[in-house]
């Protein structure tokens, strides 16, 4: 959606009804400034024998409140106010009630792997039980090893909810050497997280205990966060009012629980956020930009749809960018195997058709697009991504 042109509408509207409200505003201050003025004249004063004239008065009142009061002074700024909500009701209805049906092409998907995608999308979440009625009705086979993998996940997760650590311990006890490979420090994050809960909900001796047993083999390698650890031992029973109150942080358990999964999905082979999420953000954030081009080749629709590549890129935020990739600048073309981008000496990049149709079939020297340094095939390098 447009953001910016609602904001600007919002803006002129805001503008008018500011404008209207001031203008109200002096009305009633000068409706009421005659109506006192009015007051104090026919009031009789005690030491004043000449007789008000209470009727001539009234009289003059009217006059002036119809002539500071007429409808015309407020009719314009109104009209004005009454236009422009029209307007930015209208900008609202097409910036976020846009017919996006418009910017779909018709093409033929792989049911089994749109299948798929979606039960893994599903297992994801936790819901199961969908994911059992959608293998039922699409007549998909069932993954039982990315099922059991996805149900230890959501496990573990649940129970660290409720604050039960052991099916974490379980799973990087399991998984030590795989965790020292990748240097992580999960195992550390586990124990300390136990012990501080220990010490703040046992005695000062269980908690001292359980350090000599599982944060004592680890100080070779985290001395100075186990060093903090033994002396919050000092404030044990009244932690939260030591200068370690930090450790009863609840955020700590929130990370631990986002490292965790992010650590179990890269052993798994698998990303923290499935497939089917990505895209449709990706989908809803490039989705103004392809409405604008729908607009634009309203009249070319079969072209729309036998097109293979935008005219135009789409920027999307770096949160969607996984690799590197090269369009060229010549044939708006994203670099593949066949078609990779070529180093001029210039420093100027091209794809290698690109290249090839400048130097028809590379039998000539051309000139770079960009600058008028001329190259030959042979002297542009192959760039890897």
């Amino acid at each position: 959606m447009d953001l910016n042109a609602i904001q600007d509408s919002f803006e002129r509207v805001a503008k008018r009804q500011k404008l209207s409200s001031s203008g109200s505003q002096e009305l009633v201050n000068q409706v009421c400034h005659e109506i006192e003025q009015a007051l104090v004249r026919i009031k009789p004063k005690d030491d004043s024998a000449v007789s008000v004239d209470q009727k001539t008065i009234l009289t003059e009142l009217k006059a002036k409140l119809q002539a500071v009061g007429s409808y015309t002074h407020l009719e314009g700024p109104l009209r004005d106010l009454n236009m422009n909500l029209g307007k930015y009701q209208r900008v609202l209805e097409r910036g976020l009630h846009p017919d996006i049906s418009k910017a779909c092409r018709t093409v033929d998907f792989d049911t089994g792997i749109l299948n798929q995608i979606i039960i893994s999308h599903l297992y994801s979440e936790g819901l199961f039980d969908i994911v059992d009625c959608l293998l039922k009705e699409a007549s998909e086979p069932e993954a039982i090893s990315l099922r059991l993998q996805y149900q230890e996940i959501h496990q573990i997760l649940k129970a660290l909810k409720s604050k039960n650590l052991d099916p974490a311990l379980n799973w990087i006890s399991e998984n030590r050497e795989r965790l020292k490979e990748l240097g992580s420090d999960l195992e550390l994050k586990v124990h300390g997280l136990r012990f501080v809960d220990i010490l703040q909900n046992q005695s000062r001796g269980n908690a001292l205990k359980y350090a000599k047993t599982h944060l004592a083999p680890l100080a070779s390698v985290h001395m100075n966060e186990i060093q903090k650890l033994m002396c919050s031992l000092l404030w044990a029973g009244k932690l939260d009012k030591s200068p370690y109150s930090d450790l009863l942080d609840p955020i700590h358990w929130e990370k631990f629980g986002e490292e965790l999964r992010r650590t179990i999905c890269n052993l798994l082979g698998r990303s923290i956020t499935d497939p089917l999420t990505v895209s449709v953000a990706a989908g809803m954030e490039g989705l103004p930009t392809l409405l604008k081009l729908v607009s634009v080749m309203a009249a070319k629709k079969n072209e729309w749809q036998a097109m293979k590549n935008l005219p135009m890129p789409i920027e999307l935020g770096k949160e969607f960018q996984f690799h590197s990739i090269f369009v060229c600048p010549v044939s708006c073309d994203q670099s593949s195997e066949q078609n990779p981008p070529m180093l001029l000496p210039c420093g100027h990049v091209l794809c290698k058709q690109s290249i090839r149709k400048l130097s028809k079939g590379n039998t000539r020297g051309f000139k770079c697009p960009y600058c008028p340094r001329e190259a030959w095939p042979a002297h542009c390098k192959h760039l890897y991504l």
